[in-house]
């Protein structure tokens, strides 16, 4: 199996050749560990057939005709793979400006991401005041004592988070004109001075909706590819196009979604810094949603100390969401600075142990300061994960199509979706719709969503805590999203940070899992094993 979104590799488990029968609830366990490999299915479909490159770059002809070559090959070693500190500090300088930063992501995007040799597809759409809104900040005084530090930074966001301007689609072509108002979280980046750059592609509805397709596919945005090997390597799902961006230099930063892997597994898959914070942490009320008892939205960076700043940037309490925490946080990229391993005890999975590059990861983690126990892992049965999302979608999409979305979205289900694409099913649904026909023919009740969301909470903590106890841990260590299907059951944060390439060239991830709202322990940990290791390298077709 691919390395691939955690329940979508579920539902490969265990699917069957008839879809599920209405008469029953089909159980399914989770596997406990999540492998992965090189397989590929054949990509039917590569372009996007609805993006126009032309009208794509419309807004922007005139405002990036003084923008040369020259200007780009100037402007790279001020901001490729830089951190946000060390961009406003040039900005502050005058060597640099937002306009001008803006517009260097922008030109890279044109070159390197639709209908060339190096194609990525890693963008659905672009704001197109972008550029004014970036001069508009350079006319601001930014003041590093008051200002935030995202103030002027180009954030690219997910395609099922709502932001003005731009339609939201979620990959699907039935929200093709779901032009809805800011999410929660998109107000809160907007608020502290963040540029909304555009939209990242994604696997459609979030990868819950074909079944047997490949990780980073959509009907609006096409096929993304990984910049690591654009069709030899996953490119992880479903935030697709928030990873592969991010690792392309196209923006400072992204953000992301995940029930169960989406941010793990891209993050991981395109070498970037990937945060699935606690569920409730960063609002969600205006995110096209799978599952409000899993979902969650999170920071994609290339470093630490950028998901630190852009995870700050979102924070706040979302009265509109029923899981909503407030933080005590006050900075979590200021305790940075403080961030130490000295006495941090964490849990090595042993059947992980013949993994050198986890190997070594450890090794580093040790020389800092670190006690690594190796941990056996728990016999603990689960089942009913399926059914939990395919409940949670059949009631939560509606709600989010009736209270978020576009009044001009036609649509009101799941089935109507599923109709929809069956008008012209080889554009808007080539590979099917099989797990979308899934939430529909699943008769479970109201009742039975609330017993197996207690049953699989209760057993994914016990599966963690048990070792937690025994061994006095603060933490433990996992590969890729590994673990993600046990740390979303648990709702445990997990954080995942660049650990070394396979001799394919794979990148491969260093996960951290913690206890709930341990976010900022998670962003120490990492930090300290970044600088240690230095580890992320940069496509090299890519600079």
């Amino acid at each position: 199996m691919r390395h691939i979104l955690y329940f979508f590799l579920i539902a490969l488990i265990f699917s069957c050749k008839n879809d599920t029968s209405k008469n029953e609830v089909v159980e399914r366990e989770i596997p406990p560990v999540v492998r992965d490999s090189t397989d590929f299915r054949e990509f039917r479909v590569l372009d996007s057939r609805y993006i126009v490159k032309d009208d794509l770059w419309k807004p922007f002809s005139k405002n990036l005709e003084d923008f040369t070559e020259e200007t780009y090959n100037n402007l790279k070693p001020l901001v490729l793979e830089q951190d946000i500190p060390t961009l406003q500090k040039h900005i502050s300088n005058g060597d640099l400006s937002y306009e001008l930063l803006t517009k260097f992501y922008l030109y890279r995007i044109r070159k390197f991401d639709r209908e060339n040799d190096l194609s990525l597809n890693s963008i659905i759409a672009l704001n197109p005041d972008v550029i004014q809104e970036a001069i508009d900040l350079d006319n601001d005084d930014y003041d590093p004592k008051k200002t935030h530090q995202i103030f002027g930074m180009p954030i690219l966001l997910k395609d099922n988070i709502n932001a003005s301007g731009m339609m939201t689609t979620a990959g699907a072509v039935a929200l093709r004109d779901n032009n809805a108002e800011d999410s929660y979280i998109t107000n809160r980046l907007r608020s502290n001075g963040a540029i909304i750059l555009g939209k990242a592609n994604l696997s459609e509805w979030a990868y819950f909706f074909c079944g047997d397709c490949p990780s980073g596919y959509s009907a609006i945005g096409g096929q993304t590819l990984n910049p690591y090997g654009r069709r030899t390597m996953d490119t992880g799902g479903s935030s697709s196009g928030s990873g592969v961006s991010v690792a392309a230099n196209f923006s400072v930063g992204a953000v992301g979604s995940e029930t169960s892997g989406s941010i793990l597994s891209p993050s991981s898959s395109n070498s970037i810094v990937g945060l699935k914070p606690t569920i409730g942490l960063l609002g969600r009320s205006g995110i096209v949603p799978i599952s409000s008892t899993l979902d969650t939205p999170g920071p994609m960076t290339k470093n630490v100390i950028d998901n630190a700043i852009l995870l700050d940037a979102m924070s706040g309490f979302d009265a509109a969401d029923s899981k909503a925490i407030k933080s005590q946080v006050t900075s979590y990229s200021e305790s940075l600075k403080k961030s130490s391993l000295e006495g941090k005890r964490f849990g090595a999975f042993k059947r992980l142990m013949e993994d050198s590059l986890y190997v070594a990861a450890i090794k580093v983690l040790r020389n800092k300061g670190a006690e690594v126990v190796e941990v056996d892992e728990i016999e603990v049965k689960r089942s009913g994960f399926i059914s939990l999302l395919n409940l949670d979608m059949k009631k939560d999409l509606p709600e989010y199509l009736a209270n978020s979305a576009s009044k001009s979205v036609e649509i009101t289900s799941v089935q109507d979706v599923i109709d929809f694409n069956n008008l012209d099913s080889l554009d808007r649904s080539p590979y099917g719709q099989r797990l979308f026909k899934g939430i529909v023919d699943d008769p479970g009740s109201l009742q039975y969503l609330d017993s197996i969301k207690t049953d699989l909470k209760t057993k994914s903590r016990l599966y963690f805590d048990t070792p937690f106890e025994k061994q006095n841990l603060d933490g433990f260590l996992s590969i890729n999203n590994f673990h993600a299907g046990w740390a979303a059951t648990a709702e445990y944060p997990a954080l995942t940070v660049p650990m070394g390439y396979q001799e394919t060239g794979r990148p491969r991830g260093l996960t951290f899992i913690a206890k709930p709202l341990k976010e900022r322990s998670l962003l120490e940990w990492a930090y300290v094993y970044e600088k240690a290791s230095k580890m992320r390298v940069p496509p090299k077709n890519y600079n």
